[in-house]
């Protein structure tokens, strides 16, 4: 199995003036995000506004990101959802394409009980074969909680269940059998002091490298450089939290020149109010493109 650890950018996913998944962008802020200190991708996840994706076009964009980096990084497809027959069709599809990993959500919406969810992830981790799965811990946006106890469940009962992306940050706490990521920027440095294997992020699209010498000097033991880089980091956390993800962090990769910020409605662009606290954070980290504004 792929190692599940270090900087795992979450991506976004960039669209064409027509609103169309664009290849080209994905590939090329796929190989600059993996330039830039990223162990590892998630491709279809929330950040990549999954919810308005079609299957074939997160197969797609799956496909276009392992042509790029598929040699050079550990890239894991959302797969996911609240149906279990979709997220069994959509893993082994995944798995087909060449996903080297899967990221599966607690089933939101319909809000199973404990039984439920236990049986959803063993349909899930069949589906994946022998690819590893991370569950994804998202009480904000799946309105269900995973709790700690039940996460060590299913790593004992289901081998390829390896690792959960928590972004409850209440629950930041290691699970017997189970790696801990970061499931938020702001946890990152908290999960890695809990022994965590490092996060699935945001904020790497913008500061990979600074948040790779984050993950390194933990893993160096070197707590003091580690709380240091990770202060300066704040700012930039903040800003990318100002309204919902991904619509700040689109914002930032446009100001930066990288893609152009489209979305899909029902996400809409930032507010004046809101780009400018992105502007004003980039532009202390001194990550403005020319003439942005």
């Amino acid at each position: 199995m792929r190692q599940i650890s270090g900087v795992i950018t979450a991506m976004v996913t960039p669209f064409d003036s027509s609103g169309e998944l664009d290849r080209a962008a994905m590939r090329s802020l796929a190989r600059r995000l993996v330039e830039q200190g990223s162990h590892g991708l998630v491709v279809a996840g929330t950040t990549g506004e999954s919810p308005t994706l079609s299957d074939e076009e997160k197969l797609a964009a799956l496909d276009a990101v392992l042509s790029e980096v598929g040699d050079e990084s550990t890239v894991i497809a959302g797969t996911g959802s609240n149906d279990t027959r979709h997220t069994i069709e959509l893993t082994e599809a995944a798995r087909r394409v060449g996903a080297h990993a899967v990221l599966v959500v607690a089933p939101y919406y319909n809000k199973p009980n404990r039984r439920g969810l236990r049986e959803h992830f063993r349909a899930a981790a069949e589906a994946a074969g022998e690819l590893p799965v991370i569950v994804y811990n998202i009480p904000s946006r799946s309105v269900i909680n995973i709790p700690p106890d039940l996460l060590a469940e299913l790593a004992a009962e289901l081998p390829n269940v390896v690792a959960v992306k928590q972004a409850n940050d209440e629950e930041i706490q290691p699970i017997e059998g189970m790696d801990l990521l970061a499931g938020n920027d702001g946890t990152y440095l908290r999960t890695l002091e809990a022994g965590g294997a490092g996060g699935i992020l945001v904020a790497s699209h913008v500061i990979g490298p600074q948040m790779r010498e984050v993950y390194e000097a933990a893993q160096a033991g070197d707590w003091e450089r580690a709380r240091a880089l990770d202060a300066r980091l704040r700012p930039v956390y903040e800003a990318l939290s100002v309204t919902t993800n991904p619509i700040p962090v689109k914002t930032a990769l446009e100001l930066m020149g990288v893609i152009d910020g489209r979305l899909r409605l029902p996400m809409v662009a930032a507010s004046d109010e809101e780009r400018e606290t992105i502007r004003a954070a980039l532009a202390a980290q001194g990550l403005l493109a020319a003439g942005a504004a």
